[in-house]
């Protein structure tokens, strides 16, 4: 079967500076329904890349009239996983200039870590942050600002319509073959996760705000967080909605009405396998992840300067055998330095 590929261009202008938190000043979007398809060997076809060339076009013709210091130019699973990604990268790059740099499933969820770690603060304590965006669900956990523990999973809200619910309204049938792939895919997840000491997760995406939304209009008694009952009880009034109705529901755009369903499926099987009540929801997602690692990688660039520019000062001032042993320690420290500077290190250069 045929998957129609949908993809997201999104100019996010942000002002961030080191120890500040990053705030979104305005964006650009574009929303590619390729109208093309991907072949058999998910490989993305002719008219899909010149639509997606066109859109990355525009939206850095935008940033060029904004008085930018630096831009970070990244993509997710839709390109991530094209058996001609590279190909696509190439021709991107002689097109437009830009060079994408494409995250792998696990850099997705840890710049996401990242993100929910900064915004809850370290009194969290150990946290279990959960990702659904249109083409996989990322899932990570750990107690640090780095996860002990990333999975990313073919289970976006986008890709799983295109695959399993093609009608409208969906049927039972392709209600229930999304069902068994989900658990399918989750149970191994689930029983490679050590047992979270709290019964909540942390939701980071636009799909558990926009289910929050729902709950919040039809359910109110269930509160402000995403509850596994509140969504429980809802699922099946989505289940059996036209697109059109969906559509009208509250906070749901047209865009995203036609993957909500499936984006609910998921956050419910999740929670539901993770043994998690309810969902917090953050407002930091991964673009404001990407920001906080570059910002710590210039800060940390910054001080190894300094040291070196320490060090050749000292080279150039004293020459006896007394000082050279003072610089000499001071050099073993220089290994020490870069290696915490490089361990870390994001992938925008």
């Amino acid at each position: 079967m045929n998957q129609q590929l949908l993809i997201h261009i999104h100019l996010q202008i942000m002002d961030a500076h080191h120890g500040a938190a990053p705030v979104a000043k305005s964006s650009f979007k574009h929303e590619l329904r390729l109208t093309d398809y991907l072949d058999k060997d998910g490989a993305i076809a002719e008219i899909g890349l010149k639509s997606l060339i066109l859109a990355i076009k525009d939206v850095f013709l935008q940033a060029s009239s904004l008085d930018l210091d630096d831009t970070l130019a990244f993509a997710t699973s839709a390109i991530r996983d094209a058996t001609n990604s590279n190909l696509i990268l190439e021709q991107v790059r002689e097109a437009t200039g830009v060079d994408l740099e494409v995250l792998s499933g696990d850099e997705e969820a840890s710049f996401t870590f990242l993100a929910a770690r900064r915004w809850l603060g370290w009194s969290a304590g150990e946290l279990l942050v959960l990702d659904i965006g249109g083409g996989s669900l990322e899932i990570a956990k750990g107690d640090q600002e780095s996860p002990a523990v990333t999975f990313s999973l073919p289970l976006g809200a986008g890709r799983l319509t295109n695959r399993f619910l093609e009608e409208d309204p969906f049927s039972e049938k392709s209600l229930g073959r999304l069902k068994s792939y989900l658990k399918e895919t989750l149970d191994p997840i689930a029983s490679q996760l050590t047992p979270l000491k709290k019964n909540y997760g942390i939701g980071t995406s636009k799909t558990f705000r926009t289910l929050r939304r729902i709950q919040n209009h039809y359910l109110p008694e269930f509160g402000e967080h995403l509850t596994l009952n509140g969504l429980g009880q809802m699922l099946p009034k989505l289940q059996k909605m036209t697109l059109k109705e969906r559509a009208e529901l509250p906070g749901v755009s047209t865009g995203r009405a036609k993957q909500i369903t499936a984006g609910a499926m998921v956050a419910h099987e999740t929670m539901k396998r993770l043994n998690l009540d309810y969902v917090i929801q953050c407002p930091w997602a991964l673009r404001e992840g990407i920001v906080l690692k570059r910002l710590d990688w210039l800060e940390e660039l910054m001080l190894l300067r300094n040291l070196m520019d320490s060090y050749l000062l000292l080279t150039s001032k004293h020459q006896h055998v007394k000082r050279k042993k003072n610089i000499l320690r001071t050099i073993s420290f220089k290994p020490l330095l870069i290696q915490s500077c490089m361990k870390n290190l994001p992938i925008f250069l």
